[in-house]
């Protein structure tokens, strides 16, 4: 609804959170600020089953997440009618888990582990004890099913609008594949000359990383110690892998450099941003913020004192998944594809639904 004269008023607060803050940080450099950005994926999802008959209103949806994509599926189910239950990681903080709850949700997470394949490997296990129990649940599949890319085309509609005509460089965290996968396929449906630049956690295998570590903590979210099967990865020009180290103190400049007040996989795209904009300056560089740093103030951002300067922190280049190295090494990827990938699940880059 629309009110001459007025901001838009908008029916539930999931459609109003939605739309990310577009924000200049840099020379050809463009923040797209969300509050949280899987409300787009969880919108698109919902009301796609929906339409399709997949699930009726009130039937119950469930998956496992690590923080953002629990906040958006409990606002979906909550704006289309529906029940909801997530299995999540100790990243959930007390602050989301009351918000989910009273929203409606069904939260339980597993027991902490800061190792990223033991406490992915224990949230799908539980799913799968819960779903033998609950047959009638619909589990989201957010690793697996590419219906979660169906909400992103207004996200490469927005980029489109505020990013100069022009080639662009999207930087942001890779995750389940379906935000930056997601808008550099539609985008590229429009005819844009994008590069894709997905960032990654050490110790993530989607593309190759797993015999690493980080020996401080995982990122939550942009990485997978198990297969992702909705990441394409033909549609990815160049990786990060980025440090909590290096991506809370990028974090720490963005937020001294420009407010803006973002989680650590921000910080990791900012950083790989501002080098991909050294390196190719004839692109207009846009990296994806998906949360607020609310719930990194006590892990990271508290820590501000041992920042490292943006300047001090360079990438190691590499040739080979042999030769990667903590804090930060890069990759040209060339959008070749994975063994990884089902190639019959998946056959183009262009979301099917």
């Amino acid at each position: 609804m629309t009110i001459p004269g007025t901001a838009r008023l908008h029916d539930h607060l999931a459609e109003a959170i939605k739309d990310p803050d577009p924000i200049r940080v840099g020379d050809d450099l463009i923040c797209l600020r969300f509050e949280t950005m899987k409300v787009y994926s969880a919108l698109g999802a919902v009301r796609h089953l929906l339409e399709t008959g997949a699930v009726r209103t009130g039937d119950t949806l469930i998956d496992s997440s690590s923080g953002i994509y629990a906040h958006a599926l409990a606002l979906a189910c909550h704006r289309y009618g529906m029940k909801c239950h997530i299995v999540g990681s100790t990243t959930v903080d007390k602050t989301l888990r009351v918000q989910l709850e009273i929203l409606g949700a069904t939260v339980e997470q597993v027991p902490s582990s800061n190792n990223l394949q033991l406490d992915q490997n224990l949230r799908v296990r539980r799913i799968a004890e819960i779903l033998r129990d609950n047959p009638s649940y619909h589990w989201m599949q957010q690793y697996h099913d590419d219906i979660h890319y169906l909400g992103y085309g207004a996200v490469a509609d927005l980029v489109d609008q505020v990013a100069p005509a022009g080639p662009l460089c999207l930087v942001g965290g890779v995750g389940t594949g379906a935000s930056t996968g997601a808008i550099a396929a539609y985008l590229r449906d429009r005819g844009r000359d994008v590069n894709l630049v997905g960032v990654q956690p050490f110790g993530s295998i989607t593309f190759g990383a797993g015999h690493t570590q980080d020996p401080e903590m995982i990122i939550a979210g942009i990485g997978s110690s198990i297969e992702f099967r909705n990441v394409r990865h033909e549609l990815y020009d160049r990786l990060h892998w980025v440090s909590f180290d290096y991506a809370m103190s990028a974090a720490v400049d963005l937020l001294r450099t420009s407010g803006v007040f973002a989680g650590l996989s921000a910080g990791a795209a900012y950083l790989s941003a501002v080098w991909e904009h050294q390196c190719d300056s004839s692109r207009q560089h846009v990296f994806l913020a998906a949360d607020t740093g609310t719930r990194y103030v006590d892990s990271a951002f508290s820590r501000h004192a041992e920042a490292r300067p943006m300047n001090s922190m360079r990438p190691r280049e590499i040739d080979s998944l042999e030769q990667l190295a903590v804090p930060w090494s890069a990759m040209s990827w060339d959008r070749r594809e994975s063994a990884l990938v089902r190639r019959e699940q998946f056959p183009s880059a262009t979301p099917s639904h």
